[in-house]
């Protein structure tokens, strides 16, 4: 796939009807000869429209305008590159608990968590959010995330976890201002309610800040995942992550998983982990496939804003 082709896939599939200013920004992009070459200049794992749009806003340039953002892009681009190849998207989207929270609460409690490309970690405290699922709500503390659910067995209460760990190869900091900065940027400009129950996540996770080991999907899982205490459940976890391994490594990793005691947890696009047999995906735009030991569960869309059960 081209530069152009995968921004014009980013609009379409991710952006479009979520984030009408990324849409914009990613079809121009596609259009832009000479920003495109400047991408093409960089490996293609730093091209992807979502570390772009991010590095963008982290350095104060503008994302609403697509002429104004070529223009500051393109002034500004040594300073962009140089954030491009040290950088990588991390967004820790806790909306995508409410997603997995079906999932966790029906496993042998307590659980031993254990999430794969963890960033700051805020996705190993589930058990510290409130749901609201249409007329269902679950827990009661804060933030709420809300979740368009579809035939889903809503929980009845939170699960209970006993130990939260999160393997990533640059985890990031919830108590240093510069990570923080790093994670606002990368949520897309109109989510206001996202923003919002980002720094609630924060604040709660830098209270007690997350177990966060420094390591390889592969080589480093099994000794973190031994840690886990007797007694729990061991779930490892990951969302959104895997596109960003390659094939060769992401198919060890599924491989050395699957081996582990406990179970595992995905939440990833069919094209990057596939499964035989889906059903039709509920609408356009991407969706990723729940599933649990391997046995795909769900449809869901990459916030957590929606599920759609067929397990």
């Amino acid at each position: 796939m081209t530069t152009a082709e995968s921004y014009v896939r980013f609009a379409v599939r991710e952006a479009r009807g979520v984030s009408p200013a990324y849409e914009r920004l990613a079809l121009a992009v596609s259009r832009d000869a000479e920003v495109l070459a400047l991408l093409d200049e960089l490996p293609a794992a730093r091209r992807q429209p979502n570390l772009l749009f991010g590095v963008v806003r982290l350095l104060g340039g503008p994302v609403d305008d697509p002429a104004a953002f070529r223009d500051w892009a393109v002034a500004n681009w040594p300073a962009v590159a140089a954030q491009l190849r040290v950088r990588a998207t991390q967004t820790n989207e806790i909306g995508r608990c409410a997603v997995l929270l079906p999932v966790l609460a029906a496993l042998p409690q307590p659980l031993a968590l254990l999430e794969v490309g963890a960033s700051a970690g805020l996705n190993l405290y589930p058990d510290r959010y409130a749901y609201r699922y249409g007329e269902r709500a679950v827990g009661t503390g804060g933030p709420v995330l809300d979740c368009a659910a579809t035939g889903v067995p809503v929980p009845a209460r939170l699960p209970e976890v006993a130990w939260r760990a999160g393997l990533d190869l640059n985890p990031l900091d919830v108590t240093d201002p510069a990570d923080v900065a790093w994670l606002d940027a990368l949520i897309w400009p109109e989510h206001t309610h996202r923003r919002d129950r980002l720094r609630a996540a924060v604040a709660l996770a830098a209270a007690e800040p997350p177990l966060l080991v420094r390591g390889d999907l592969v080589d480093d899982l099994p000794a973190l995942a031994a840690r886990a205490p007797a007694g729990a459940t061991l779930v490892v976890f990951h969302t959104s992550v895997l596109y960003q391994v390659p094939r060769p490594r992401r198919e060890a990793f599924v491989e050395l998983v699957r081996g582990l005691p406990g179970h595992w947890i995905a939440n990833e696009d069919p094209d990057v982990v596939p499964y035989d047999g889906l059903p039709e995906s509920p609408g356009e735009g991407l969706h990723n496939v729940l599933a649990l030991d391997g046995r795909p569960l769900a449809w869901t869309r990459g916030h957590g804003q929606a599920i759609t059960w067929f397990g």
